[in-house]
């Protein structure tokens, strides 16, 4: 599609493109915020257009959400866009070898979004309502995938579709035959971020739990940085045997230091204890592992206040062993090139290195504890921020090294859910049905995050990816013995899946 685009000079004289008639008067206010990609493509028929990506992944921009008048949605509408001029010549406009133009836009929306473009649904911007039909052609399907993943993501939709449909096979076959998967080399160019206007006042959490060394090493950071905290929290789970009050007797810091023994369990409930706490105007979340340079706290307020938004997920450096320190996590940083600077809207949420304004926290009150004693509780947060309407940044200039020791931390619990028998310690998620003779795989959280935040039928296709890539990944010598064992899988998934469900009659809970 040879695609012609007029253009809109903003008041600051940036190149606006676009198709269409978008009311320009809302145009320019959205051109001074994050986003860089503009549609109201939910109105006319785009919304959840080309369900197939969940063959896949799933992440957070699977699905299109309800009820939202701005969110993150790589479903362009071709017909009816706008973009930064920069955008459509970085992306390079939209890509010739899909058959359909529909095609085309999405596959638009969807490199803008991995290269750190914000595509964004905006209600109204586009008066045009009427509904296209979406027809997404089998090739232009395959195209994608083999464009994009390795084969294995295209097979397993060939047999997600029906492995007896010749029109599948030979869409299959004639995307191998013509496309090889090509890897992005492009990224979008991070704005200049701006100096800190005001004096926002920061409140900083700390989780820990047989970590109280760790812990002081990244008090001591914080009491280094170039725009310190107004407060931090420290809730702390160690056993009161294997504790030491003393560590906390604090000599003079800069800000209020809160530490709150932790009577309950589990890293949710530590995490909304410590916000019912908070005071400040950002909270920033932190494990207790970590360490970061003097300007982090700075640079996630600059960043956040130069892209006018209210949360950003900060970047995370694994260290290669405990002992590393923050040399080690510059040359780490240096060695990653310009892909450090990748910015855009966030794929996931640690909790590990998150700033997020506080009242969009107060809205969701807090963390949901039904994920103690299992995993998902870091996207389950993020995701529940986008659905009610905030959209969640990668912020590259906020790194720390993540030292990850063997020893103490809440996923002691966690790791006692791969026991079996009289030694295993009981998890919060297994409620009042412990678990017996079948250990449920994966964990029931997780599937409990996917059925709270979309649907069965994404579970459903969960349940058939896990099951395929459990059978046909690894050595093919031992493929006898995965198929042997695939039905006891099946019933480990079942289990996690009965407990998952006995979580979701209990609903979100905080305490």
């Amino acid at each position: 599609m040879m695609i012609q685009l007029k253009e809109y000079t903003t008041e600051t004289g940036e190149i606006i493109v676009y198709n269409g008639a978008p009311n320009f008067e809302k145009l320019e206010l959205l051109s001074q915020g994050y986003g860089d990609i503009w549609h109201s493509s939910f109105e006319q028929g785009y919304k959840n257009a080309f369900p197939e990506v969940v063959y896949q992944t799933i992440s957070f921009y699977t699905r299109d959400f309800d009820d939202l008048n701005e969110c993150v949605s790589w479903r362009v509408n071709p017909n009816q866009f706008a973009a930064r001029k920069s955008v459509w010549v970085s992306c390079n406009g939209f890509d010739n070898d899909y058959l359909s133009p529909q095609m085309q836009a999405i596959d638009f929306g969807f490199r803008a979004i991995n290269c750190g473009a914000i595509p964004l649904y905006v209600k109204g911007l586009f008066e045009n309502q009427n509904k296209e039909t979406i027809a997404i052609d089998a090739k232009d399907r395959y195209a994608f995938f083999i464009k994009k993943y390795k084969v294995d993501h295209a097979l397993f939709m060939l047999y997600r579709k029906g492995l007896w449909k010749v029109e599948e096979w030979r869409a299959f076959c004639y995307a191998t035959k013509n496309f090889k998967r090509t890897t992005d080399s492009y990224i979008y160019p991070h704005r200049l971020l701006q100096p800190i206007q005001g004096n926002p006042s920061v409140s900083y959490i700390i989780p820990t739990m047989m970590r109280q060394g760790y812990t002081l090493k990244l008090i001591e950071d914080l009491a280094n940085q170039t725009h310190k905290p107004t407060q931090i929290v420290v809730v702390d789970a160690t056993p009161a045997n294997e504790r030491d009050e003393s560590l906390y007797d604090f000599k003079e810091f800069p800000f209020e230091i809160i530490v709150k023994w932790q009577e309950t369990k589990g890293s949710c409930r530590a995490r909304n204890e410590a916000i019912e706490l908070c005071t400040g105007d950002y909270i920033v979340f932190g494990d207790d592992d970590i360490r970061i340079p003097p300007e982090y706290i700075e640079n996630h307020i600059r960043f956040l206040q130069t892209y006018k938004a209210s949360a950003c997920n900060g970047l995370d450096v694994r260290a290669d062993n405990e002992s590393q320190n923050l040399d080690d996590l510059n040359a780490k940083l240096a060695a990653m090139g310009k892909e450090r600077y990748l910015t855009g809207v966030t794929q996931v949420f640690n909790n590990a290195n998150n700033c997020v304004k506080r009242e969009w926290i107060n809205k969701l009150v807090g963390n949901d504890v039904n994920y103690d004693g299992g995993y998902g509780e870091d996207n389950d947060f993020g995701l529940s921020l986008i659905k009610s309407g905030v959209v969640v940044l990668q912020n590259p200039f906020s790194a720390n090294l993540h030292l990850k020791p063997a020893m103490g931390g809440y996923r002691f619990w966690g790791k006692q859910a791969t026991i079996m028998g009289k030694k295993r310690k009981k998890q919060p998620w297994e409620l009042d049905t412990p678990v017996k003779w079948i250990r449920p795989l994966p964990s029931p959280t997780i599937i409990y995050y996917n059925l709270k935040q979309y649907d069965a039928k994404i579970l459903g296709e969960y349940r058939a990816k896990y099951l395929a890539f459990y059978l046909f990944k690894g050595p093919i010598w031992s493929f006898p013995l995965r198929l042997a064992k695939l039905p006891y899988r099946q019933l480990q998934f079942n289990k996690a899946v009965f407990y998952a469900n006995r979580l979701i009659q209990l609903g979100k809970r905080t305490k």
